[in-house]
């Protein structure tokens, strides 16, 4: 493949660039995950896709490219698998989605976390995860074995999807986030009938983004959930409006008033994972309060792992 006919389209700056067509984009990505496009290549194709934004057709291709490089697991049997995408940790207040998995996990719904973390400012999600005993898995084989047991399933990203792990690993060496990041958060081991992707986005431009790409995503009987993040982990602001658009066979499934207020409900700074942990088993076990937007997040994808 000719880099520099594409170089040279994408990176003509926001207004100016050209997108790439469906194919183009496809093959593209793909060799990107294969690790075939040269280092100086690849970086100015990721900063120039970065600053033009991927459009409807790229990520289409993009996410063609990674599902056909994406390990398949057997999805148990029962309530679709909720798969809850983790690749920031906290900042500056405790980091609730293990509680989101957790609540799911206790009323019956498979859950699997899955990432990687390279933030040296942030707390690691997985060493909060360690803290509360659920240790990522080895292999697929023994994730299967926890999916659907009263705790969730951990994996991490590298043995689902090694050349996304890999893309996802030159931020710190870019100083940016590339298009990896945003496609990891579609990624989905299992087939499309038997998972509820949830796709939470920080920025404003991803909601349309994404929002353009779920409906054709939850053909056939698949299932998601877009919503704004936390610190961009997978738990629903605990103080906003919530904002929760649920997608199910093709279509935007009304699943939450829209005319919710914002709330005034205290942040934990507990971000250490021992903290943090302690903080999420006894909101497990019914010794702390659970906020009401977590509640909300938790019956929305019961709904949609059993409709």
């Amino acid at each position: 493949m000719n880099y520099a006919p594409l170089i040279k389209e994408l990176g003509r700056g926001a207004r100016g660039a050209r997108d790439l067509s469906r194919d183009q984009a496809e093959q593209l990505f793909g060799q990107m995950l294969d690790g075939q496009v040269p280092d100086m290549e690849l970086g100015a194709l990721l900063i120039a896709l970065r600053v033009k934004g991927e459009s409807a057709d790229e990520v289409a291709g993009f996410l063609a490219a990674l599902q056909a490089r994406t390990a398949a697991m057997t999805a148990p049997a029962g309530p679709r698998t909720v798969l809850l995408p983790s690749f920031n940790g906290a900042r500056k207040q405790a980091n609730l989605m293990p509680l989101v998995a957790g609540l799911l996990a206790r009323r019956g719904i498979p859950v699997l976390v899955f990432g990687r973390h390279d933030f040296d400012s942030r707390v690691s999600p997985f060493e909060l995860l360690d803290a509360l005993g659920w240790t990522a898995s080895r292999s697929l084989a023994a994730a299967e074995q926890v999916l659907g047991t009263e705790r969730p399933a951990v994996l991490p990203l590298q043995l689902l999807n090694p050349g996304l792990n890999a893309l996802m690993a030159l931020r710190p060496r870019m100083g940016v986030r590339n298009s990896a990041h945003s496609l990891a958060k579609l990624l989905n081991p299992f087939p499309t009938d038997r998972a509820v992707r949830v796709v939470a986005v920080t920025h404003p431009e991803y909601l349309d983004s994404m929002g353009a790409a779920l409906p054709g995503l939850s053909q056939g009987g698949g299932r998601a959930l877009l919503m704004r993040a936390s610190e961009g982990e997978a738990y629903a602001h605990l103080r906003r409006k919530a904002h929760l658009i649920g997608f199910q066979d093709g279509e935007t499934a009304p699943l939450h008033p829209a005319d919710t207020a914002d709330l005034d409900w205290p942040l934990s700074p507990a971000c250490a994972p021992a903290e943090n942990a302690a903080l999420v088993q006894a909101q497990l076990n019914g010794q702390e309060p659970v906020p009401p937007r977590i509640l909300e997040q938790v019956a929305v994808l019961q709904k949609l792992a059993t409709n």
